[in-house]
């Protein structure tokens, strides 16, 4: 859309003025224990930044029930507490930031319906991630495949995010959101702040170590690290990871499996490109897996030890889920205001109730 549209700034949108933090929404599917490509590309930014920002993290649970063949209700509600838990155990502080589970605040679902009725068929059409998850069978895709960006848009507007943390193959998402912002406010006066992706280059996209031209993935555990994986596991995994048959360990994109591998050496270690490769001079792929492996398992220590006294035994969800409920129903209640604030300008501006 133009730069000369109706944009919602705070003042506009009735919104405090002073002493502001720019507000972040981060919002996460339940899908199992998050890998290291969540972690390092995301996470542990999240939990980094939380003096710098007002942060807003939700499990966004009515997003993980669009693909039927994959909504099982049980393993969902599990998957729903684990991933609560591990936001818990990487450092998200429910007294800085507001944690809460998407489906218990209903403005998603009705702002959702809302800015559906702005958002163009054309729009959606355009929708890589759609196309995607469909595959060849979208006849019998679900309608809520298809509308997820709008409401991924909802998730974000309705708490007047300035800023989304997300990945380069998000970023289509984030503009859809800023279109439809945009659409609304055009049309129906100055109602929703216009997000801006936040997208960082440094490991925003952490690849399989078993297949360094895709992405580090939750459905494919052989090329992936869980971040409760045992150490033998992990050195298990970087022992397979693919390298290729050169002897130089150089910062080269071309050779995509060293370079990922060297990608996660220096997001746990830190150091300049030139730094590495002078430590790793006339050393070998044996060396580097074996420091990457050291590095990785002090990093997830205290992560899995916060994990395990957050859920108690795995093998009783019940006890984890009874355990975690007041954090997130204390969240909720936080988000609901806005959240509700939100919804009741969006309606009011359209004439609705």
């Amino acid at each position: 859309m133009s730069g000369n549209t109706q944009v919602a700034d705070r003042a506009t949108a009735g919104l405090p003025q002073k002493g502001l933090r720019p507000r972040v929404l981060s919002g996460i599917q339940p899908t199992g224990i998050p890998h290291i490509g969540n972690y390092l590309g995301a996470m542990r930014h999240w939990a980094a930044e939380q003096e710098q920002y007002d942060s807003v993290f939700c499990v966004v649970d009515l997003h993980a029930i669009t693909v039927p063949a994959n909504h099982h209700p049980a393993e969902l509600q599990d998957n729903i507490i684990g991933m609560a838990a591990a936001l818990l155990a990487i450092g998200i502080d429910p007294q800085k930031s507001v944690l809460f589970i998407q489906s218990h605040i209903p403005a998603h679902a009705e702002l959702s319906w809302i800015l559906g009725c702005v958002t163009s068929l054309g729009w959606l059409n355009r929708m890589h991630q759609f196309k995607s998850k469909a595959g060849e069978d979208r006849e019998n895709a679900s309608a809520g495949l298809y509308t997820y960006p709008v409401l991924q848009a909802a998730d974000i507007l309705l708490y007047d995010a300035d800023l989304v943390p997300v990945g380069d193959d998000q970023r289509q998402h984030i503009e859809l959101t800023r279109d439809i912002a945009e659409r609304f406010n055009e049309r129906f006066g100055p109602t929703f702040i216009v997000p801006a992706p936040l997208i960082r280059e440094s490991g925003a996209r952490i690849m399989a170590l078993d297949d360094p031209t895709a992405k580090m993935s939750k459905s494919h555990p052989e090329g992936a690290i869980s971040l409760l994986d045992t150490p033998s596991a992990i050195k298990k995994k970087f022992a397979r990871a693919v390298t290729d048959s050169e002897r130089t360990i150089t910062f080269s994109p071309e050779r995509k499996g060293l370079y990922n591998l060297l990608t996660i050496y220096q997001l746990l270690a830190g150091g300049t490109d030139e730094a590495i490769e002078e430590h790793f001079a006339g050393k070998g792929y044996k060396e580097l897996k074996a420091e990457l492996t050291e590095l990785l398992v002090a990093e997830l220590a205290p992560i899995q030890q916060r994990y395990r006294d957050l859920v108690g035994d795995p093998a009783h969800p019940k006890q984890a889920k009874a355990a975690l409920a007041p954090i997130l129903l204390e969240g909720a209640a936080r988000a609901r205001p806005r959240a509700e604030a939100t919804l009741a300008r969006a309606k009011n501006a359209m004439g609705l109730g």
